[in-house]
């Protein structure tokens, strides 16, 4: 097959280097060191993923999948499928279920699941894209009360290496279904996802804002806070140090501000009850905690909505230590050689419990996400390769790995296998071989071939 051969077979265009709109295809949101592919198919249906598939096979082309791109990490110099024209949603009010598409992002499921008073397990970024984050595990503003979107998970359309469209469930396919669900798109090309929606109209949320110098333990002081935390609340912290600019607002302006971020799902009078220590912690920059519906679950993060180029690494941890918080805070202080952000999510909770049918997710006995982020400027790449190897090396030693969903950029294979308990990751490299025996799928973070 040849692409005009493909080109016959495909309902959606096709993009060749060099042609009109062949840059604004292969784009995401990630935008250091983009996919780079002989072709790019604009899928608009199962069939033409099948097409795309087929010929990826056919001619040994390496494939990769793309919808918003956030978390691009392994770029293909072959056929990339962009999936951003499938983007249904279906919303059953009655069974609590949502049927979504492959490029569906998880604004337009909260939109759809809004009207019926119910919520999906999204992300602090609800431009992010719903399948690919699903795919990862997905820790999101709800995940202490309900635990990773992937646990809640009932079928997955999923178009195999030979060009197969396969329906997988617990039931038809335990192995895959297993698999899928925490182990990415390594496996196939997912089409659509059936997932649970939760009964969540409104939450308690927002963020609290401190300058670093005038409350210098807010990291510690947010860590101990959690320690009497109930599942209903979901928070994070980061901090990072504002350049001095006068676009910026003036009360961030050069200075290091720490923000923690809540999503409480609860009534509202125990979610401000809960967070009044934190109010009592320093002078507040910026307060948004408020009463909010789940539709406006995007500002409770408020992260950039504009494609940059980035880099991020994380560990997980069971515990963190009064030291190490300081160290971190320090990572990200006006002394930084890059622009640095760092941050600490709290995990536990309904994350901690296996799911009704389980899943590959590893480490699910960690307690926080520590993680670094530095958006990369050219030349950088070094710099800010040994800005995060150094932020994170005081928890090196008590880390029980990585989480491949907070991490935008390469892993080597170690780092890959530290996100899995052992047994599941060698039965997850046996899938990859399996289900694409000649390593064509570039997903973010590949497994190997057995053997």
């Amino acid at each position: 097959m040849n692409t005009r051969q493909l080109a016959e077979r495909t309902r959606g265009p096709l993009y060749l280097p060099g042609t009109e709109g062949y840059d604004e295809q292969r784009l995401g949101f990630q935008l250091l060191e983009p996919h780079k592919p002989s072709v790019i198919v604009a899928v608009t249906g199962t069939q033409d993923v099948q097409a795309a598939v087929e010929f990826a096979a056919e001619t040994r082309s390496p494939l990769a999948v793309q919808a918003s791109g956030h978390g691009l990490a392994a770029p293909t110099e072959g056929v990339l499928i962009n999936t951003r024209r499938m983007s249904g949603v279906r919303v059953d009010p009655q069974t609590r279920v949502a049927c979504i598409e492959a490029g569906a992002t998880w604004q337009q499921v909260i939109e759809a699941a809004a009207p019926h008073g119910l919520a999906p397990l999204s992300g602090s970024s609800p431009g992010v894209g719903a399948v690919s984050y699903t795919l990862g595990g997905g820790v999101g503003l709800l995940a202490r009360r309900y635990g990773f979107a992937a646990d809640h998970v009932r079928r997955i359309d999923l178009v195999t290496l030979d060009g197969r469209l396969h329906q997988v469930t617990a039931d038809s396919d335990p192995d895959l279904f297993w698999g899928l669900r925490g182990g990415g798109g390594n496996f196939g090309v997912v089409t659509a996802m059936e997932i649970d929606l939760v009964p969540v109209a409104r939450i308690y949320g927002g963020s609290l804002s401190f300058e670093v110098e005038q409350v210098p333990d807010v990291l510690e002081a947010w860590h101990r806070w959690t320690a009497t935390m109930p599942d209903e609340m979901t928070s994070a912290v980061s901090t990072l140090t504002y350049p001095d600019l006068p676009m910026l607002p003036e009360p961030l302006r050069g200075r290091q501000v720490a923000q923690i971020a809540i999503s409480y799902a609860g009534p509202q009078e125990d979610g401000r009850r809960l967070a009044q220590p934190l109010r009592s912690l320093g002078p507040i920059l910026r307060d948004t905690l408020r009463e909010l519906p789940y539709a406006d679950s995007g500002t409770v993060f408020d992260e950039p909505d504009q494609p940059h180029a980035y880099r991020s690494r994380n560990v997980l941890v069971n515990d963190l230590g009064p030291r190490d918080l300081a160290d971190l805070t320090k990572a990200a202080g006006p002394s930084a050689p890059v622009m640095t952000v760092v941050g600490v999510r709290h995990l536990g909770g309904a994350l901690a419990r296996e799911p009704r049918t389980p899943n590959a997710i590893g480490h699910r006995d960690a307690t926080y996400a520590v993680w670094v982020l530095s958006p990369v400027q050219a030349g950088e790449q070094q710099v800010v390769r040994e800005t995060h190897r150094a932020a994170l090396a005081p928890f090196a030693g008590d880390a029980l790995g990585c989480s491949l969903n907070f991490t935008f950029g390469p892993l080597s294979g170690d780092e890959i296998r530290s996100a899995f308990a052992p047994a599941d990751y060698d039965r997850l490299v046996k899938l990859k071989t399996q289900y694409d025996p000649h390593g064509l799928l570039h997903a973010n973070h590949s497994f190997p071939l057995a053997g």
